[in-house]
This record gives C-alpha cells, sequence and structure tokens, in this order.
C-alpha cells in the first residue's frame, strides 16, 4: 500500500460522516420546513380588497355641481354632486299647494256640514211644533165634543122648557073664554112660551156655533198632524241630505304622500358620501344627464380593507377565524401589517376536468385521465387591522401569513 492510499483511506470516513451530517441537517430542516408551512400557512397568492359601490342618482337630471374628482377621498357627509334641482322644487310646490286646496275643502265641507246639521236641528224643532200643535188642536177638539154635549143638553132641555111653555099656553087659553084662569095668568104663560122659544132658538144657535167650533178645530187637528207628517220628512230629508267629510278626509294620506315623496326627490337632489371612501372611475363632468339607477362613478370603502389570501384545501385545517396573521403588500414590502382572520370560504367553481360540466341533462364527464392532481384553493378573510387609507389599493398583491398558534 503506498502513501497515497494510505491518505486516501484515512479521509473517506470523515467525509462519509460530513455527508451524513448534510443529510440530516436537510431532512431536519425539511421537517422544520414543513411543520411552519402547516402551523403557520403562508401564501403568496392574496389580493387587497374593499367593499365598493356604485353612486348611483335616485333621480334624473343634470349635473349642475360636481364637487369631487377621480381618486380623490371623501369624509362621511361630504357632497358630491347635484343635480338640478328645480323640477323637484315645482313638483314640491305643487304637492304643497294640493295639500292646502284639500284642507281648504275640508273647511268649506266642515262648514256646510254644520249649516245642515243646523237645518236638522231645525227640522227637529218643527217636529216638537207640530206634534205640540196636534196635541193642542186634539184637545180643542175634545173641548168642542163637550161643547156640543153641553150644547145639545141645553137645546134639550130648552125644548123640553119651551113645550112645556107652549102646552101650558094652549091648555090656559080655552080656559080664559070660561074665565076659568085670569088674563093675567094667560099673558104669563105667554110670556113664558115666548121667553122659553126664544132660550131655545140660543141654545139651538149655540150648539150650531159648537158644531162649528168643532169642524174647525177637527180641520185645525188635521192640518196639524199634516204639518207633523211634513216636518218629520224634512227631518228625513235633511239628515239624509248632511255630507260626510270621508271622502275628503281619507285623501289626506295620499296628499301628504305626495308632499313627502316631492320633498324626498328634491333632498335626493344632492348626493353625499354614506362614508369614509375613495372615488374612483370618475368618467363624467357637469352638465350630464344622469337617469335613476345609472351608476356615476364608483365609491371604495375605505373604512375597512381586507386581504382575499386564497390557501391550499390542506392548510385550510390549521385556520379558523380570530386567528392573528401578518400581512405584506407588494408595493411596500418593508412595512408590516397586522391582521384576523374574518372568514373562510366553502365554495369555489369545481374543476370541469374533474367533475366535468353540470347542466340540464346528463353530467357531461370528459373520458380523460389527469394524472397529476393539483390542490384546489379556497379564499380566506383577513381583515386588515387599523389600515391607512392612502398605503391600499384594491386588486394590490400581497403575502398573508397566518399563525396557527
Amino acid at each position: 500500500m503506498t502513501k497515497f492510499d494510505l491518505g486516501q483511506t484515512t479521509h473517506r470516513p470523515m467525509e462519509r460522516w460530513i455527508s451524513y451530517g448534510v443529510f440530516s441537517l436537510a431532512f431536519l430542516l425539511g421537517l422544520v420546513v414543513a411543520w411552519r408551512a402547516s402551523h403557520y400557512p403562508r401564501t403568496d397568492d392574496a389580493e387587497i380588497f374593499a367593499n365598493m359601490i356604485g353612486m348611483a342618482p335616485q333621480v334624473e337630471g343634470p349635473i349642475v355641481e360636481l364637487k369631487v374628482h377621480d381618486n380623490q377621498f371623501v369624509k362621511k357627509g361630504d357632497l358630491l354632486f347635484v343635480i338640478d334641482p328645480r323640477p323637484y322644487q315645482y313638483a314640491l310646490e305643487k304637492a304643497e299647494s294640493a295639500q292646502l286646496a284639500l284642507e281648504g275643502e275640508i273647511g268649506d265641507e266642515r262648514r256646510r256640514i254644520a249649516s245642515q246639521v243646523s237645518g236638522v236641528s231645525v227640522a227637529e224643532a218643527g217636529i216638537q211644533t207640530a206634534d205640540a200643535d196636534v196635541y193642542r188642536w186634539a184637545a180643542i177638539v175634545d173641548q168642542a165634543r163637550a161643547d156640543i154635549s153641553n150644547a145639545e143638553e141645553g137645546v134639550a132641555r130648552m125644548k123640553a122648557e119651551w113645550t112645556y111653555a107652549s102646552s101650558n099656553l094652549h091648555r090656559l087659553e080655552p080656559l080664559l073664554e070660561k074665565q076659568f084662569v085670569t088674563a093675567d095668568q094667560v099673558d104669563r104663560a105667554r110670556a113664558s112660551e115666548a121667553a122659553q122659544a126664544q132660550a131655545l132658538k140660543q141654545a139651538e144657535s149655540q150648539l150650531t156655533a159648537a158644531n162649528a167650533e168643532l169642524k174647525s178645530a177637527e180641520a185645525q187637528y188635521l192640518r196639524a198632524k199634516s204639518t207633523l207628517e211634513e216636518s218629520r220628512a224634512q227631518h228625513q230629508e235633511a239628515q239624509h241630505s248632511v255630507l260626510t267629510l270621508d271622502p275628503l278626509v281619507s285623501q289626506r294620506g295620499e296628499r301628504a304622500a305626495e308632499v313627502k315623496n316631492a320633498q324626498y326627490n328634491l333632498d335626493n337632489c344632492k348626493v353625499y358620501a354614506p362614508y369614509d371612501a375613495r372615488v374612483t372611475n370618475l368618467t363624467i363632468a357637469e352638465g350630464q344627464y344622469v337617469h335613476v339607477g345609472q351608476q356615476v362613478f364608483t365609491l371604495i370603502d375605505a373604512r375597512t380593507w381586507w386581504a382575499l389570501a386564497n390557501f391550499r384545501e390542506g392548510q385550510l385545517r390549521h385556520i379558523h377565524p380570530g386567528m392573528h396573521a401578518h400581512i405584506y403588500i407588494m408595493s411596500r414590502p418593508e412595512e408590516h401589517f397586522q391582521g384576523t382572520v374574518d372568514s373562510i370560504s366553502f365554495g369555489v367553481t369545481p374543476d370541469a376536468d374533474v367533475v366535468g360540466r353540470l347542466g340540464p341533462g346528463l353530467p357531461d364527464v370528459q373520458r380523460t385521465l389527469n394524472w397529476v392532481h393539483l390542490a384546489a384553493r379556497y379564499p380566506v378573510r383577513v381583515r386588515v387591522e387599523n389600515p391607512t387609507p392612502d398605503v391600499f389599493r384594491v386588486g394590490e398583491t400581497a403575502v398573508v401569513t397566518v399563525d396557527g398558534h
């Protein structure tokens, strides 16, 4: 064995141990990397995202004032633009005028109804008066009938007395010739007969007058009853003619709604920022005619920012809502932002190469076999804590690491 062979034999165990050490170190390093990758999931497939709304007017018309420019930062309540308010001001005045006119009609109708109610009261008073007249004339009729009865009794009594006096006179006159009675007795009998005849005539006259009074009273009684019926008919007619305010009062709600709607449209001529936001995609100028629902520009909500990080499905079991996260953005890689896992997606669009295409009829499954299957990625929404509006932009590339422990 030469000297060279002895030296070569001496270095082989050392090289072997160095190789073992390198392999062991690489293996341990791989285990550490695998453990950290599983317990501290990281992805560079992430983008910055924020809520956005398209600012669209609720009334139409030309823009007379445009208070913002593209990419401007606005505060909540800042005036963004103004639509010509004149047509809506005129509509409000017209609605208010119609409302006042309705109130005027209600007032006039209320006074008319009050007059009609007074007419009903007058008709009721007429009924009471006519009813009293009926009772009064009924009493007069009864009194007239009683007077007739008394007059008939007087006539009967006077007739009996006259008959007696006449019979006594006729009996005494033949006796005067034979001087069985005196002339004075005959004269007294004649005078008595004449007096009784006169009294009979007076009683008959009183009876005639009583009959006339009865007929007059009965006529007045019938007239009073007719007046009573007429008063009742007038009262009923007055009651039916009384109007009601319900048709006019029911229009109050409609008029008030028209005024509120006109005021609402007038207020919407001025459009304000609903929250702190960034104006973007502004491509109009003053004078542009806008329609209801037509998007004018976009507002990016600057209050809350997220990083939408796409993690492999095998990493999701180590990620839970509420976990702390670290965020780095491509535009400022030296700055470190803190975040919190807000939610984890539960669905993505299925791969057509794996499940085929679903549609009407039967599923369309391709007759191919892919030997390499890539892990699906699910978006994880990470909310940025205390974001700076001037730093973040929608769609910006980001790197997200989640503290799994």
